[in-house]
């Protein structure tokens, strides 16, 4: 049985990065691949270089979600302080959202936001407090809010930030966090990309806070995901549909686009267009249906991502290039470096030592 302790390794805190590059593809890219005889091999690369590891015919698939203004300060009736991030946009009006203060704010009450308007609070769903907003939240968020920046990097954001966490392809708002593997790329990497001769496709999941939900349970069976909304275009089934009928591979670019890949494909491996919610937690011993490799950023200890990599590519290639990039001083999470992973055949759960 795996367990969460699994999933642990040593991270440097200076090695988190705190602010991106101002060249997208000048990151590094650590290349994972292993041979059928279990053998790892790891090549440091730069980004730019993706090309060299790429076939004609070959599908990248893009998450083209948009990050929102989610994060607001401001106060209850009572005068008590409140932080609330917007987990997901209902209606026009209605969001659910994350609420911290002191005491639970009650059903009916309001909270005055950003010193600016106020919200009148709905029924509990979950662990979310559902909101009402007196005018189009979308657009009172993105007047009033403040970018998200996950917890691990510590300074308020600024314009930097609003432009450099966000993808260039970013179309549609809903999503509290980005999806990081794709703000590697950028309009010259796609112009060389597209010269030879690799094909990309979108798809639409809008990320949720809780990404950065930890688990807590050692039992790692026991963690329950959070879920989040996909959407996934017949343009886009098509494509999946042409690049298997040329022999082409369909690469993830960041595993919220491999989780709504996946969540959306068949057991036959045929992608279904239209729309979802998915809590799917990939742990290795899962099956992929239609994924072959993916590029995706270093992940945190313990975490769900760290997880579904290691199903992904297997568990003891994993822990070999994280520990190299450890050594090497490669630069992890959001604003981080990257990885290419290629799927391997379903390994056994058993481990061989950290």
């Amino acid at each position: 049985m795996l367990t969460l302790s699994d999933f642990d390794f040593p991270l440097p805190p200076e090695l988190i990065a705190q602010t991106a590059l101002p060249d997208r593809s000048a990151s590094r890219l650590l290349v994972v691949s292993t041979d059928d005889t279990g053998h790892t091999a790891l090549a440091d690369r730069a980004f730019a270089d993706l090309t060299d590891y790429l076939r004609p015919g070959d599908l990248l698939v893009f998450n083209d979600t948009r990050v929102i203004k989610a994060r607001f300060f401001g106060q209850k009736a009572s005068g008590g302080r409140i932080e609330v991030l917007v987990e997901r946009i209902q209606d026009e009006h209605t969001v659910l959202a994350q609420v911290r203060a002191s005491k639970t704010p009650a059903e009916g009450s309001r909270l005055r936001l950003a010193d600016a308007f106020e919200v009148e609070v709905g029924p509990r769903v979950d662990q979310f407090f559902t909101l009402r907003f007196p005018a189009p939240a979308l657009d009172l968020i993105e007047q009033y809010g403040r970018l998200p920046l996950p917890p691990y990097i510590t300074h308020d954001p600024d314009a930097y930030d609003e432009s450099r966490y966000q993808t260039v392809y970013a179309r549609k708002p809903g999503a509290v966090a980005a999806p990081t593997a794709g703000l590697h790329f950028d309009d010259a990497l796609f112009a060389r990309l597209d010269a030879h001769g690799v094909r990309r496709g979108f798809l639409t999941l809008h990320v949720g806070a809780g990404t950065f939900q930890p688990v807590r349970t050692e039992n790692i069976a026991e963690h329950k995901m959070h879920s989040e909304r996909y959407e996934i275009s017949p343009e886009l089934a098509e494509a999946v549909r042409q690049c298997r009928a040329d022999g082409g591979r369909v690469i993830a670019v960041g595993t919220t686009s491999l989780r709504a890949l996946e969540s959306a494909a068949t057991e036959g491996g045929e992608l279904r267009a239209g729309g979802g919610d998915t809590d799917i937690f990939i742990t290795p011993g899962y099956r992929f249906r239609l994924v072959d490799a993916l590029i995706t950023n270093f992940h945190l200890p313990k975490s769900t991502l760290l997880m579904l990599v290691s199903a992904l590519a297997g568990i003891e290639p994993i822990r070999q290039a994280y520990r190299h990039a450890v050594e090497q001083r490669y630069r992890f999470f959001s604003y981080g470096d990257a990885m290419l992973l290629t799927r391997q055949p379903a390994e056994p759960t058993r481990l061989t030592g950290a």
